[in-house]
């Protein structure tokens, strides 16, 4: 999944308070299981608490919010879907939008991003469980073109790869980037996510022929971060 948010350069956004809810720590257990080949899905029917954000599931009171920003052509330009209506929102609601838990390869989960002081949903996060035997996620976000240069992008990434690391005990998360969506290239890099790719006309993609940026991060580069001093 292409990531897509707006075309404003963001604010060096910093960590303050808490970074996530307790339930994102990660446990001596499961990183045993995880080493010997058993890995347990992870539910999140139960909001993610960044600084200033709630990750959360979404439902039909976040209609109106969702098409406010998936149906403008400058949001979908470089994600996989066109611009969206009411019906089409609401389809995906009560379709693949309505799976709360990673219980297997493939699974993915659709977080509502709300800012917590004024209840107003701004964006959507993705996690995905690529791999099971190479421990490998993927993440994915989208903002309301109105609300970018906040760093609410970045700071609802981070809280995803809490629950990617600390609770799927994933080895590997990429983002994969439309090379020309330099906003979003520039989210996963303040995400201390390394290119490790640029794959040139690689995808046919919306009429043309699209070069893709590939970015990842390591469970030991997720845990250097922390150990530096970042929540």
């Amino acid at each position: 999944m292409f990531v897509g948010v707006g075309r404003r350069p963001a604010s060096s956004w910093r960590w303050r308070g808490p970074a996530v809810d307790k339930r994102t720590l990660m446990t001596t257990s499961k990183v045993a299981s995880s080493l010997s080949g058993e890995m347990n899905g992870v539910d999140l029917a139960a909001p993610i608490r960044t600084s200033r954000l709630l990750l959360r599931a979404l439902g039909e009171p976040d209609v109106a919010a969702l098409v406010a920003y998936r149906s403008q052509p400058e949001v979908c330009r470089w994600v996989p879907f066109e611009p969206m209506d009411a019906d089409a929102v609401r389809d995906r609601l009560e379709g693949p939008w309505a799976q709360l838990a990673l219980e297997r390869e493939g699974d993915a989960v659709v977080l509502g991003v709300e800012v917590e002081a004024t209840g107003e949903l701004v964006g959507d996060v993705m996690l995905r469980w690529v791999s099971v035997e190479h421990r490998t996620g993927e993440i994915g976000y989208v903002l309301h073109p109105k609300h970018a240069g906040q760093g609410y992008a970045t700071e609802a990434a981070h809280g995803l790869l809490h629950t990617a690391f600390d609770e799927l005990v994933l080895q590997r998360v990429i983002a994969r980037v439309v090379a020309a969506n330099l906003a979003s290239a520039r989210v996963a890099v303040r995400l201390g996510m390394r290119q490790e790719a640029h794959l040139v006309e690689s995808e046919w993609f919306k009429g043309a022929w699209i070069d893709e940026l590939v970015f990842a991060l390591l469970e030991r580069e997720w845990r250097a971060q922390h150990e530096s001093g970042c929540p």
